[in-house]
């Protein structure tokens, strides 16, 4: 079947399921609680439950947004027969195509990030004015997080704060989850990160100490990060991989 051919067949998806919002908008808020609770229990795949982790309504009616536990998100109708995977935008007469999708997932990254510690998180900070604010999901293992990492000096002379935080992309029981444990666990990790990304030099691990490595990687997992570097920007958009400085503060506002 080609492409055209398979086209009427999505396009009357798509008007059933915005058909199907018209009853949902005639209902309680409680009976739509209700509603969602059995699309929840409705959401299975191949026998298995899919890990929901949030049900929400879109801009569309009778489309929903289904967020997984995995951080990746999808559309469907309210009985859960039809899956939509992809972005959804709005055609602004002012600002042309708006991705939405991106939109609420920057949010929501911002709101995850704001439940984060600063005491457990490691900061390099400029000595004068701060322009800007990266959070950035670093491995210890990985080539292009060693190289940003010797760019955080001319990043803070810029003016641009960076924050790490753990995201081991081998898993909890790589040897960068060890590493990045032995750094937070430092008596200065600041330091600790230097040595281990510049020289290679591993810290002592710190027997007391309770590193956030696991948390902070389940968080990134939420978020989406799948590899490393991945770079969280002042407003919540998340850029995957290694950025040179000059690119990265033209992209913050931040003048050389």
């Amino acid at each position: 079947m080609s492409k055209f051919t398979r086209r009427p067949q999505r396009l009357r998806h798509v008007l059933r399921l915005i058909g199907a919002g018209t009853l949902l908008t005639l209902l309680t808020p409680l009976a739509q609680a209700d509603a969602l609770d059995d699309l929840r229990d409705k959401l299975v795949v191949n026998g298995k439950p899919l890990p929901v982790e949030s049900l929400a309504s879109s801009p569309i009616k009778g489309l929903y947004e289904v967020r997984l536990t995995s951080g990746e998100s999808f559309y469907t109708d309210i009985d859960g027969q039809h899956l939509i995977v992809g972005e959804m935008y709005r055609n602004d007469a002012d600002k042309g195509l708006v991705n939405l999708s991106e939109q609420k997932a920057n949010g929501e990254r911002l709101k995850l990030l704001g439940d984060v510690s600063e005491k457990d998180m490691v900061i390099y900070r400029p000595a004068g004015e701060i322009k800007a604010v990266i959070s950035v999901f670093t491995d210890t293992t990985c080539p292009y997080c060693r190289k940003l990492h010797k760019e955080v000096p001319e990043l803070n002379a810029r003016g641009i704060e960076v924050r790490y935080l753990a995201f081991p992309r081998g898993g909890m029981r790589s040897q960068g989850a060890r590493e990045l444990a032995q750094v937070w666990c430092a008596e200065n990790p600041t330091e600790a990160m230097n040595r281990i990304k510049n020289e290679g030099e591993v810290p002592k691990q710190t027997a007391s100490c309770d590193a956030p490595v696991a948390s902070q990687y389940e968080l990134g997992t939420r978020m989406g990060v799948q590899g490393t570097p991945a770079i969280v920007m002042p407003d919540g958009q998340m850029v995957p991989g290694y950025l040179p400085v000059d690119r990265l503060a033209t992209m913050l506002g931040v003048d050389g």
